[in-house]
């Protein structure tokens, strides 16, 4: 009987290395993810280098600049469909500084305004009704409330209040307002018995703005200190050798072990249990997350299992059950099973032997098309890990040098700015999902509810938080070394993304696009000024 597996997925060499591209998928051999030995998800920059942005065009409408500032004036007439006019009598606003970079505004509006207002409305009015045996703009006052109705003349008279006063109330947070955060929590039938009993009005506004970024210590981002882990599973030498050995596996075939046990090398099928150890049997409880059917366990990748699980199962036979204890590491990746002791039982189910041609150079054009001898196989293989590797070590010093800003400044995130980082992201997510499954009406309804947005942004809260704080720490360096980048890079970069966008026949807003692409160009620049300067030590794990 033969069974003929690939174990892994070849190396794509027709594939250019991506700065930001995913850590190598785990083999099918370690699917079960309470083997899986501390495996860390890489998490991507928010900025990306130049020379990757275009590939980046089809998220850029998801990742809309955080911190768009607006002027006071044009946020209110945004929202109320006015230019600010001036007013009969001034207005009193009253600044309160609040939590999370945001501010209060209490307005006074004096019965002047009012009374202005008031006679504009009746003057409007009087344009638009029709009353019989009246003249347009003739109407007595009297005739015309009873007509329309006090009330509603009275809910007019309002609403012009604030749509001529909300712009001068903001013009003490010009320029520092961020977009669409401006919002009146006053309510309506307040402001209304407010009005008509004085004639005046007063009423309470929020808005959120640019927070400040403090630096601890200040300007300290100019002399990081960073020192960058490196997995050694990337080292091209170790991964050239590993990618030689997947596909000279991939070539072999699976034979059924009849005469001794499990040794390195072979490839079994687990059903694998565990619960806790305590001397009280009351309170052994399964551990769900390690039970496992059908478990192809490649015993060549036993260093990337659980310590001791390898060793524990070494001799075991087809059919045969074993039963031992293990000690969940404290570095495991899973919190609540740290340290936790654990007692295992696996049933090995299959057990296979590989039988493999012998490597020389006449399997070389199978191991690499094009290839004639191992030598050239090694040397072509090596070439492209040497690429992934010098990728894997850039990106990691930019996540090294990103979350050391990120430690290094304390900003008081707005809540506007956190749900609107949040949504781009759970947008990008989305996005990501529907390239890779095809979903119906039913369950995108189901993804974009939402209770699904807000279950999003609570569970990531961490995680986008620390993204804005890295995006304003950027931000604020550009600004602070003023740094530039020509209109030549931004002119090119834009084209590339538009071009992207029309070759995905994906919508888009060009001044959005440009937009993006210069937060990108920005963050490129900020990322390549602190390398020159950071003191960099590489380790390896």
């Amino acid at each position: 009987m033969e069974l003929c597996v690939n174990s892994t997925k070849p190396l794509n060499l027709n594939q250019k290395p991506h700065l930001f591209a995913p850590k190598a998928t785990i083999p099918l051999s370690l699917k079960n993810p309470i083997l899986q030995f501390n495996y860390k998800i890489q998490k991507r920059p928010l900025y990306y280098p130049l020379k990757q942005l275009s590939s980046f065009s089809r998220q850029i409408q998801f990742l809309k600049p955080p911190l768009s500032l607006i002027k006071a004036s044009a946020a209110s007439s945004a929202a109320f469909g006015v230019e600010t006019d001036k007013l009969p009598a001034d207005i009193k606003v009253t600044e309160i500084q609040e939590p999370n970079s945001r501010v209060r505004l209490s307005v006074e509006v004096p019965a002047a305004v009012g009374q202005d207002c008031y006679r504009r409305v009746l003057k409007e009015f009087m344009k638009q009704v029709k009353i019989p045996g009246f003249r347009p703009g003739k109407i007595p006052e009297s005739v015309l409330l009873n007509y329309v109705g006090k009330e509603n003349v009275q809910k007019a008279t309002v609403e012009s209040i604030l749509k001529r006063t909300l712009p001068h109330a903001m013009s003490s947070v010009t320029g520092r307002a961020l977009r669409d955060s401006v919002r009146i929590i006053t309510k309506f039938s307040d402001m209304e018995k407010t009005y008509s009993a004085l004639s005046s009005l007063s009423y309470d506004v929020i808005v959120d703005v640019a927070p400040e970024v403090k630096w601890i210590p200040e300007n300290g981002y100019k002399n990081l200190k960073i020192v960058v882990e490196i997995d050694n599973d990337i080292e091209a030498e170790r991964a050239c050798e590993q990618e030689i050995r997947r596909r000279h596996k991939s070539l072999g075939s699976l034979r059924i072990v009849t005469d001794r046990g499990l040794q390195v090398g072979d490839l079994a099928v687990l059903d694998i249990s565990a619960t806790t150890i305590d001397q009280d049997e009351s309170n052994v409880q399964k551990i769900p997350a390690a039970e496992s059917k059908g478990f192809h366990f490649d015993t060549e990748d036993g260093d990337k299992v659980l310590p001791g699980f390898l060793d524990s199962i070494i001799g075991i036979q087809r059919g045969q059950t074993m039963s031992f204890p293990l000690v969940f590491p404290e570095s495991w990746q899973q919190e609540n099973l740290r340290g936790v002791q654990a007692q295992f039982t696996v049933e090995c189910k299959e057990l296979f032997y590989r039988d493999l041609p012998e490597l020389n150079d006449s399997i070389a054009d199978k191991l690499l098309p094009g290839c004639t001898d191992l030598k050239q196989v090694k040397e072509s293989l090596l070439q492209k890990c040497q690429e992934v590797e010098q990728v894997a070590r850039d990106q990691a010093t930019d996540n090294a040098i990103l979350d050391q800003l990120r430690k290094m400044v304390e900003i008081d995130i707005p809540q506007s700015l956190f749900e609107e980082q949040g949504r781009q992201l759970y947008g990008a997510k989305l996005l990501e999902i529907q390239a890779n499954v095809k979903l119906n009406e039913q369950q995108l309804a189901s993804l974009s509810s939402p209770k699904a947005v807000n279950e999003y942004l609570e569970n990531q809260r961490e995680n986008i938080i620390n993204l804005i704080q890295q995006n304003l720490a950027v931000g604020d360096i550009f600004k602070r070394e003023n740094l530039q980048f020509s209109s030549e890079e931004l002119v090119k970069e834009v084209q590339n993304s538009i071009a992207e966008f029309k070759r995905h026949k994906q919508k888009f807003d060009e001044d959005r696009v440009k937009e993006q692409v210069q937060d990108v160009l920005e963050g490129a620049k900020v990322i390549e000024w602190l390398k020159e300067r950071a003191d960099i030590q590489y380790i390896t794990r």
